[in-house]
């Protein structure tokens, strides 16, 4: 079953059971879905769906540190249910260890030297990584690796 489906199951299944929370989460996702289809022109894969989940996750987490920075803790918590309803479809996450040695496999294959490599080595790391690794957190261990 594609992600897609699964997400549309999992909008059925919320409406029957009556939760509303979940129900309004899925239906911004599937929103989101639609409206990157249309844009488009295409059919989203699996791929295609996961970086719109983190996209939306992302918009969620900066809301959560506006929230909080203004005091209203009520709008931060439903914003990091949102943020947990819509991480469950997204692929488990790298461990730490295991993105740093991906990043050196990929300046070990692609012989990247320096700061100018950057782009080369993110080129090749975002495919295999994306969904799976925080990327900004990919940016600084490349970063690293390059410099040192």
């Amino acid at each position: 079953m594609s992600l897609k489906a699964r997400i549309t199951e999992d909008m059925k299944s919320a409406m029957k059971a009556k939760e509303a929370a979940k129900l309004a989460a899925i239906r911004l996702l599937l929103a989101a879905l639609k409206q990157k289809e249309v844009d488009e022109r295409v059919e989203l894969d699996d791929n295609a769906v996961i970086a719109v989940i983190e996209k939306l996750v992302k918009q969620r987490k900066d809301s959560v540190s506006q929230y909080e920075a203004a005091a209203r803790q009520d709008l931060a918590d439903a914003e990091k249910a949102e943020i947990a309803i819509l991480g469950a479809y997204l692929p488990e996450k790298m461990s730490n260890e295991d993105t740093a040695a991906a990043v050196a496999a990929a300046v070990a294959a692609t012989g990247a030297k320096g700061p100018a490599d950057m782009g080369k080595l993110m080129a090749v790391l975002k495919p295999q990584l994306a969904g799976k690794a925080d990327m900004a957190e990919v940016s600084k261990l490349v970063k690293a690796a390059l410099a040192g």
